[in-house]
């Protein structure tokens, strides 16, 4: 069936206005603690005419995080700073879920309870560097997890769903994307072990569908979705056999009645064509809706859905410099340029003062 961006859409119990969803965009402006506050509230209610909104990705945990100045739904001022966000958005007419993270290796002692060293799978050290308070820093060799930690790790999980569903969100997506610690299970560079959650595929899959299934016993199935990303290279990711692995892996999430599945088609936030893979292949083997990310410009998301190749199209950065990104999609409006030097930390600035279309007519 031929389908437009700006047609509704169902996705579970809610119904979407139009088929643009923000995707989730770490910007780092919480603050040390991750604390959500009103400039927060104010740069979500702004995007508010979206579909759906995925908020940034938060961690479930102290242990979670990855990056300076990251929010977390791990305590008690973290819920009330994220209801504040989840209020001025329903009251602006919006949806919002958000994102449950944990990094796993891509981390800094610096930025772990104790000064203790990042977890994974295996102890396998990722390149590239870290975003700390006090700048980058490489990333350490992490920690192999034991065997009897992991259940503690699917606890945090459901501790943040539980939190997330306190501080009034609509719904939450299991962020197993982006070589984060779910995706280093999944694949084979990261995941050496031996035990029953390494070797073959349906082992290194195990942990995913276990936090899936926690997560889906606070909230349902229809109001959770997943976000995979099977070719990016992301934070030094990879895998023997990805159509295999990620086509097992979606095959056994229908058993948990998902809303979504986030799927990053090519290298995040990269070119599309970095590895082959059948993206297709995911769409038509998943019972729920498709959601489409990575490069998607305003041509190529309907064509796409014209195509019954997705059910829904997540755009990332144009969010960021267009908070009216729906009404400039819809109008053909020029969209506004984005300032990268501030894409990351910082104030308002390059946050919640990009114009929109009402703005910019009456300057």
């Amino acid at each position: 069936m031929s389908t437009d961006l700006f047609q509704p859409a169902r996705l579970g119990p809610l119904t979407l206005p139009n088929r643009i969803v923000m995707a989730p965009l770490t910007r780092s402006r919480t603050g040390s603690r991750g604390i959500p506050g009103a400039m927060n509230a104010e740069y979500y209610r702004q995007r508010a005419s979206a579909g759906l909104i995925i908020a940034e990705a938060t961690q479930i945990s102290g242990q979670g995080q990855g990056y300076a100045y990251t929010p977390g739904i791990h305590d008690e001022a973290q819920v009330e700073g994220w209801r504040r966000v989840t209020e001025a958005v329903h009251q602006a007419g919006g949806r919002i879920v958000l994102q449950l993270w944990h990094v796993g290796r891509i981390s800094h002692e610096s930025l772990q309870p104790g000064g203790a060293l990042p977890v994974a799978p295996s102890a396998v050290r990722p390149e590239g560097q870290a975003f700390t308070e006090a700048g980058f820093q490489p990333h350490p060799t992490p920690r192999a997890l034991e065997t009897d930690e992991i259940p503690g790790i699917v606890a945090d999980y459901r501790r943040a769903a539980e939190n997330a569903k306190r501080a009034g969100f609509d719904g939450v997506e299991i962020h197993a994307a982006n070589g984060y610690l779910i995706d280093q299970f999944l694949r084979d560079k990261t995941n050496r072990r031996t035990d029953r959650y390494g070797g073959s595929i349906e082992n290194r899959t195990r942990f995913l569908l276990e936090v899936t299934e926690a997560v889906t016993q606070v909230w349902g199935g229809d109001r959770v979705g997943v976000r995979i990303s099977p070719a990016s290279p992301a934070n030094d990711i990879a895998d023997s056999n990805p159509q295999a692995l990620f086509g097992y892996a979606v095959e056994q999430l229908n058993r948990f009645g998902l809303a979504y599945l986030h799927v990053v088609e090519g290298a995040t936030g990269g070119p599309r064509d970095v590895i082959p893979f059948d993206f297709l292949a995911l769409r038509r083997a998943f019972n729920g809706a498709y959601m489409a990310n990575n490069g998607y410009d305003l041509a190529l998301a309907q064509q796409v859905l014209r195509e019954d190749r997705a059910d829904l199209i997540a755009f990332g950065r144009p969010f960021i410099a267009n908070p009216d990104l729906v009404e400039r999609l819809r109008t053909g409006a020029p969209l506004n340029e984005l300032d990268r030097n501030t894409l990351y930390g910082g104030d308002a600035k390059g946050y919640i003062d990009y114009p929109a279309l009402q703005r910019q007519a009456a300057e």
